[in-house]
């Protein structure tokens, strides 16, 4: 009989990849060298990726007056930031959409979780003035993929988990790992690994949960923990696990954070809700 980590590994092998594209245009997007140009070379080289952002640049929503021909003119119109968000959201949509009846998220709210967080993450690392914060934007859009696999484990043993949660008073995370051998976060980073993403952009994504209190240290998973946190503050993204959330109040002070700095980019968020929720239609 196999084991559930045996079965885990098989299921990481069917996960359709996230496109390579994406590795290319973060090696390059952050550094301050990156040129319009380079980024138009790298996404017009994938016959899929360029049809799909350039039928969401010409959609109502951005009421172009001219219509983008090619991604050149897409960054262009829109500027090469928003183009890359657009461009990192859409590799991402396919994966993150579904339902994750084992965490309680019905079809699309992980996808709205994981775009939420992706964009607090970033607005964080804009206010500290992080580097990289293309690839903080990305870790936080696919920080939960291991949910994705997990998630049918996580179905199949929920009483345990759950019993752990009420009984021993563990986060859901830490019960998921003492039942199933495993938690989402470790299993995220291991899919990272698999998909060729930087040491960087896997350690974020294998960290995010601060499972190991020495990674606080690291602002750029600090910045995607406490984005994490700010999504479930605001009511988004509260699947089982997030009803047992637990938060480490050193973030704020490792990130140099008040509370009305967490009040400014909740207000900047909420401002943009709309706009944001009908790209995610979009996209």
């Amino acid at each position: 009989m196999s084991s559930p980590i045996q079965e885990l590994v098989k299921d990481i092998k069917n996960l359709q990849p996230v496109p390579a594209v994406i590795n290319q245009i973060l090696e390059i997007i952050d550094s301050p060298d990156s040129s319009m140009e380079q980024i138009a070379q790298i996404i017009q080289y994938d016959p899929a990726i360029t049809a799909s952002v350039l039928r969401t640049c010409n959609s109502v929503y951005f009421g172009l007056k001219t219509p983008a021909e090619s991604i050149k003119d897409a960054i262009t119109m829109l500027g090469m930031e928003q183009l890359i968000e657009i461009v990192l959201m859409k590799s991402g949509a396919k994966a993150l959409s579904g339902k994750q009846e084992g965490y309680g998220l019905q079809e699309g709210a992980m996808w709205k979780y994981s775009v939420s967080s992706a964009l607090i993450a970033k607005q964080i690392a804009v206010k500290l003035s992080l580097e990289n914060k293309n690839t903080i934007f990305t870790a936080a859009l696919l920080k939960d993929i291991g949910k994705t696999v997990l998630d049918r484990f996580v179905q199949d043993s929920f009483e345990k988990i759950s019993a752990l949660v009420v009984d021993r008073n563990y986060s859901f995370r830490e019960a998921e790992k003492k039942i199933i051998g495993v938690d989402h976060a470790e299993l995220g980073g291991m899919i990272a690994k698999i998909w060729k993403f930087s040491p960087r952009m896997v350690n974020i994504i294998r960290h995010h949960h601060l499972a190991d209190v020495s990674m606080i240290k690291n602002k750029e998973i600090a910045a995607v923990y406490l984005a994490d946190c700010i999504c479930m503050i605001i009511g988004i993204g509260i699947g089982s696990d997030g009803l047992v959330y637990q938060f480490n109040d050193q973030v704020m002070k490792e990130l140099g954070l008040e509370s009305d700095d967490i009040s400014d980019i909740i207000a900047e968020f909420t401002e943009n809700i709309h706009k944001f929720e009908t790209l995610l239609k979009l996209v």
